[in-house]
């Protein structure tokens, strides 16, 4: 039986010890999309000759939503990155509230999210609309999970649901991360309903460890049926560590998200 999902993973993760591009065949090989983190680490020839097709990979390489600095560096970045994105077909390139330093540390961390902040936020992310319409791209922005990148503004889901929301245009649309907002808030399927207008993609990895589904706490075939039920069909990323086995891991994914 078929997931009723199209099913990813991100490449980064998995299979270590081998080069990217042999991560990406054997994604495809094995039926899966690909995901991708920073595109400059890459041999961008050797990933296309390896006919994967990329569903997602970071957006942009620095930049910041809520001042005009960051804006621009934003904008500029998020433009060259989607000349990347179109030559390797990539469906969507991400966002985040503020650019990621080593080990997913915010670059430019807050405490308090001012008003003024959240407005420039906005103006942010129709710029990069505009930009996305013109170059015929779709950008997505994700919520991080207060753990692992502290003080990151925008990062909640509730914060990340509020931006796009209020943006609403189709060239920006959520990464669901449900292994952040595990951590950050619980009640994943709940947020689900309440995000799904807005969805572009569903990113899924268990707690604790971020393994993949069946190592931890989450019930992912329950959050699977939910997303089925309530009318989602888009893409599904594992975005998670292998505890042991790469293909093992990928093989849980699959078995979790198909109904």
């Amino acid at each position: 039986m078929p997931s009723p999902f199209s099913l990813a993973a991100c490449a980064e993760m998995l299979w270590r010890d081998k080069p990217i591009e042999w991560r990406a065949s054997r994604l495809k090989e094995l039926g899966f999309g690909v995901g991708l983190w920073n595109w400059p680490a890459h041999d961008l020839a050797k990933l296309e000759k390896s006919g994967a097709t990329f569903t997602i990979m970071n957006g942009y390489l620095e930049g910041r939503l809520a001042d005009d600095e960051g804006a621009d560096m934003l904008l500029k970045s998020a433009r060259e990155t989607a000349q990347v994105g179109k030559r390797l077909g990539v469906a969507r390139l991400n966002l985040h509230g503020t650019g990621l330093g080593d080990g997913g540390i915010p670059i430019a961390q807050t405490d308090v999210v001012s008003g003024a902040m959240w407005l420039k936020a906005k103006d942010t992310l129709n710029r990069i609309c505009d930009m996305a319409e013109q170059e015929g791209v779709t950008f997505t922005l994700e919520n991080l999970n207060p753990l692992d990148h502290p003080r990151c503004p925008f990062g909640s889901t509730a914060d990340v649901l509020a931006l796009v929301s209020s943006v609403n245009r189709p060239q920006l649309r959520m990464n669901l991360d449900l292994y952040h907002t595990q951590i950050g808030e619980g009640d994943l399927i709940r947020w689900c309903r309440k995000c799904l207008p807005w969805i572009g993609e569903v990113q899924v990895a268990d707690n604790p460890g971020r393994f993949e589904p069946g190592t931890g706490e989450i019930n992912y075939s329950g959050v699977a049926r939910a997303l089925k039920d309530m009318g989602y069909r888009g893409p599904v990323a594992m975005e998670a560590f292998a505890e042991s086995d790469a293909d093992r891991a990928v093989e849980a994914f699959r078995t979790a998200f198909t109904l």
